[in-house]
C-alpha cells in the first residue's frame, strides 16, 4: 500500500514537472513567434532596406556647375577633374583603425569627419577630403585591403582660371552647413555639397548648380561596385556671361598691385555711363577662391579672417569712405539749383574760412583769391565750398546728395553692398541724440565729417553727370546660357530715375570737370590723355582729424594708418561720354597724385579695346 502510494506520488511529481516544462516551451515559442512577428512585420521594411543596401547602393552623380565667362567669352570660372576621398562607415570593419592608418599619410579634418559621419546614414558615402593628389591616390590604391569602406571618386572641382582676378565679384564656394540644409532654397542638397557662399557664385547659385543624378549599383560585402543596375544622368548647371572685360580687369589689378613692401589697398570701378554695365571691379587686397573650392582648412580660414588688410572685403561695394572733394560736385549742383550763386559769381579765398572762433583752412595755405564756380572746382578751393555749404545748410545738401543717389544702395546684384551715409540734422539727433553744429556743415560741404560713399556710388554719381542726369542701375551679368549655349535669359539696362538736372547747370558742371583734368591748374592733370578728353574730380578724404600742430607734417611723418585716402572719379570722352571710372587708394594721400594715374590707366586700357568713333575724335580735336 505504501509502495503504491509512493508510486502515485512520484507519478504526480513527474506530471507537474511535465506541465511546467510544457508551459515554458509554449512561452518560449510565443516569445520566438512575437520576435519573428516584430522583425518581419514591425521592422521588416527597415531590415529589408538594410539588406538591400548590402547588395544595392544608390550613388550620387554630381552635376557639372555652370561656367562663368567675361563679356567676350573668355572663361573665368570652369571645372576640372579632382580625386575626392570618401568613406562608407558600414563597409569599414574597424573605422577608427582605418582612419588612424589613413591619417599617417593624408591630412584631413578628423573632427569634422566624425560629425558628418554621425549626421549621415551608415551606408552613405561621407567625404573625407576633397582634391587629394596623385601620391595620396596611389597610397590608397596600394592599401585597399587595409582600408575597407574607403574609396576614391573622380568628381568635378571648381576652377578659378585667373586665381585672385575679380575674386570679390566671382565669389567662392563652401560646403553647405547644417542650417542651410533646412532652408527651402537648398531642399535638394545633401551634406557635403558645395554651394556658392559669396559673390555671383552665391547670388546665382540656383542658376549655376545644376541637378545631381544617381545610379543604383550592385556591391559586394566589401562595398566594391560590381555592376550598374540603373542610371539617371545629372543635369549640368547654366552658365553666366558677365559684363566684365577680363583684359581691362587684369590691367587694373596690376595697377593696384603695388609692391610686396607696399601693397596697395583700395578699389577701382569702371562703368558704362549709358547702360550701367560694369567693365571692371577691382578690390585690393584680394584672395584666391581656389582654396575654398578644394575645402579650406581652419588655419587658412583663420588667416584670412584675422588679416588686418581684410582681403575678403569687396571694397567697391562694402568700403565706405568720406568722398572728400569729389563731393564738391554735389555742393555746386545744390547751390546752382537753389540759385544761391551764378556760375560767374566770385567768392574770395584768403586761405581759410572763419566761423565764430573756428577757422577752417583751405588746402592752399596762401589762398586762391577770387574764385568763380569753374575755377573753384578746377583748383578744388575749399573756402569756396565752405561758403556754399554754410548758405545751403546740411539738410539741403543732404537733399541734393540723396537725389543724386548717394546715401543708398545702387541695387547691384551682389551681397554686402553698403548704403553709405549722408548726414542731416534729423539723422544726428536720432542716431547720436545730439544736435547738429554749424561747423559740421562746413566739413560736410567738402565731403568730410560724417559723409560716407562707396566707390560704386561715386562711379554712378559721375555716370549720372556724364549721361545727362539719368541714373542707371549697375549690373554684372549680361545673359544666362544653358550647357548647349542656348540663351535662357538676357539682362538689359535699367533706368532708376531721371534726376532732372537742368541742362544749363549740367553744362557748367561738366565744363568745370573737364578743366580739373585739362586746365593748367587742374588738380587731376595726371589722368590726362593725348587724344581723348577726360573729365573728373580729385578728392582727399581724412581718416582722422589732425591737430593744427600736425597739419604741416610731411606724408612720410604721418603713420600709414592715419594717412588720407586718395580719390579720383571721372568720365570720358567729354563730348560723348562712354565710361566712368572711380578710384580710391586707401592712405594714398592726394587724389591727383596716387589715384589719377590709375584712372588714366583705366581709360587707356578701355579705349584701346573700345575706341571712340572717328566722329567723336574729330570733335575733340
Amino acid at each position: 500500500m505504501s509502495v503504491f502510494r509512493y508510486a502515485n506520488e512520484v507519478s504526480g511529481n513527474i506530471r507537474k514537472k511535465i506541465k511546467v516544462y510544457a508551459v515554458l516551451v509554449i512561452i518560449s515559442f510565443l516569445c520566438v513567434g512575437i520576435r519573428i512577428w516584430y522583425l518581419q512585420v514591425v521592422k521588416g521594411e527597415d531590415f529589408m532596406g538594410r539588406s538591400e543596401n548590402n547588395r544595392v547602393r544608390q550613388v550620387s552623380l554630381p552635376a557639372y556647375r555652370g561656367t562663368i565667362k567675361d563679356r567676350n567669352g573668355e572663361v573665368l570660372v570652369s571645372i576640372r577633374p579632382s580625386f575626392n576621398l570618401y568613406v562608407i562607415p558600414e563597409d569599414a570593419k574597424n573605422l577608427a583603425t582605418s582612419l588612424d592608418f589613413l591619417s599617417k599619410k593624408i591630412f584631413f579634418d578628423e573632427e569634422r569627419l566624425k560629425v558628418n559621419i554621425r549626421q549621415s546614414r551608415s551606408f552613405q558615402s561621407v567625404l573625407v577630403k576633397r582634391d587629394i593628389n596623385r601620391k595620396e591616390v596611389a597610397y590608397i590604391e596600394e592599401n585597399k585591403m587595409r582600408l575597407p569602406g574607403i574609396h576614391v571618386q573622380v568628381e568635378p572641382l571648381r576652377s578659378y582660371v585667373y586665381k585672385d582676378l575679380a575674386a570679390h565679384v566671382l565669389g567662392y564656394l563652401g560646403e553647405i552647413s547644417k542650417d542651410e540644409l533646412g532652408t527651402p532654397r537648398h531642399a535638394r542638397y545633401q551634406l557635403g555639397d558645395m554651394i556658392g557662399k559669396n559673390g555671383l557664385e552665391n547670388i546665382y547659385e540656383s542658376v549655376l548648380h545644376g541637378e545631381k543624378g544617381f545610379k543604383n549599383v550592385e556591391v559586394d560585402v566589401s562595398g566594391r561596385e560590381l555592376k550598374t543596375l540603373k542610371k539617371f544622368l545629372a543635369e549640368s548647371g547654366n552658365s553666366l556671361t558677365l559684363t566684365l572685360d577680363v583684359r581691362v580687369q587684369r590691367k587694373l589689378e596690376e595697377a593696384m598691385q603695388g609692391t610686396p613692401e607696399a601693397p596697395v589697398r583700395g578699389s577701382v570701378v569702371v562703368m558704362k555711363v549709358q547702360t550701367g554695365e560694369i567693365i571692371a571691379m577691382v578690390s585690393k587686397p584680394s584672395f584666391d577662391p581656389n582654396i575654398f573650392a578644394a575645402g579650406i582648412s581652419k588655419k587658412e580660414w583663420a588667416g584670412l579672417i584675422r588679416d588686418d588688410r581684410h582681403p575678403l572685403q569687396n571694397r567697391a561695394i562694402d568700403g565706405q569712405y568720406p568722398p572728400g572733394s569729389t563731393y564738391k560736385v554735389v555742393t555746386a549742383y545744390a547751390a546752382l539749383a537753389e540759385e544761391l550763386i551764378e556760375p560767374e559769381s566770385t567768392i574770395f579765398c584768403p586761405g581759410h574760412f572763419q566761423l565764430g572762433k573756428g577757422r577752417y583752412r583751405c588746402w592752399k595755405r596762401g589762398g586762391h583769391g577770387a574764385m568763380n564756380l569753374h575755377d573753384a572746382l578746377v583748383q578744388s578751393c575749399d573756402v569756396y565750398f565752405y561758403t556754399l555749404g554754410r548758405q545751403l545748410g546740411v539738410d539741403r545738401l543732404a537733399q541734393y546728395a540723396k537725389k543724386l543717389g548717394l546715401g543708398s544702395r545702387t541695387g547691384i546684384r551682389l551681397a554686402g553692398e553698403k548704403p553709405g551715409l549722408i548726414p542731416s540734422k534729423q539723422w544726428k539727433q536720432k542716431t547720436r541724440n545730439k544736435p547738429w553744429f554749424p561747423g559740421e556743415t562746413i566739413s560736410a560741404s567738402i565731403g568730410q565729417g560724417y559723409n560716407l560713399v562707396t566707390p560704386l556710388q561715386n562711379a554712378n554719381l559721375f555716370s549720372t553727370m556724364a549721361n545727362g542726369g539719368i541714373q542707371v542701375k549697375p549690373y554684372l551679368v549680361k545673359r544666362v546660357e544653358d550647357s548647349e549655349g542656348n540663351v535662357i535669359r538676357n539682362f538689359f539696362p535699367e533706368i532708376i530715375k531721371n534726376v532732372g538736372i537742368e541742362p544749363e547747370i549740367l553744362k557748367h558742371l561738366r565744363e568745370a570737370l573737364r578743366g580739373v583734368v585739362n586746365a593748367p591748374r587742374g588738380t587731376g592733370h595726371r589722368s590726362k590723355l593725348r587724344d581723348i578728353v577726360v573729365s573728373g574730380k580729385t578728392g582727399t578724404s581724412q581718416v582722422v582729424r589732425m591737430k593744427t600742430s600736425e597739419e604741416n607734417k610731411s606724408e612720410d611723418e604721418v603713420p600709414y594708418k592715419f594717412r588720407e585716402h586718395a580719390w579720383f572719379v571721372a568720365f570720358a570722352p567729354y563730348e560723348k561720354p562712354d565710361v566712368a571710372v572711380a578710384v580710391i587708394v586707401e592712405h594714398g594721400g592726394h587724389g591727383g597724385v596716387s589715384a589719377a594715374p590709375i584712372a588714366r590707366k583705366a581709360f587707356e586700357t578701355y579705349f584701346s579695346y573700345y575706341p571712340p568713333s572717328e566722329k567723336t575724335l574729330e570733335k575733340l580735336n
